[in-house]
């Protein structure tokens, strides 16, 4: 039996997520819109090293940049963030044992 595309994507989604810096990015973000500069004097982190980790966001469906001159703008692709939530809580939650 082969696996899912739904466990074929969720492993995807979270290989893309699970670094320490990946996460602290999308924290920083949840506050709004926020520039490469400000994202990596926040994190105390090359410049480098916060692009890499964007890139790897931004190719994951997490984040989308937008360009203003010279300067590019990255914030939270929520739908995506909810879209990937949900699917954990369907694989690991079981519904029928929660009760409100």
């Amino acid at each position: 039996m082969g696996k899912s595309k739904t466990v074929k994507s969720l492993s995807e989604n979270l290989c893309c997520v699970s670094d320490e810096n990946r996460i602290a990015i999308l924290v920083f973000l949840k506050k709004g819109e926020r520039c490469v500069c400000e994202i990596w004097k926040e994190l105390n982190l090359p410049q480098n090293l916060v692009s890499h980790h964007l890139k790897v966001l931004k190719d994951g469906k997490f984040i989308h940049s937008r360009k203003d001159g010279l300067k590019v703008f990255y914030s939270l692709e929520e739908d995506k963030i909810s879209n990937f939530c949900c699917s954990l809580e369907d694989i690991f939650i079981d519904k029928k044992k929660k009760t409100l």
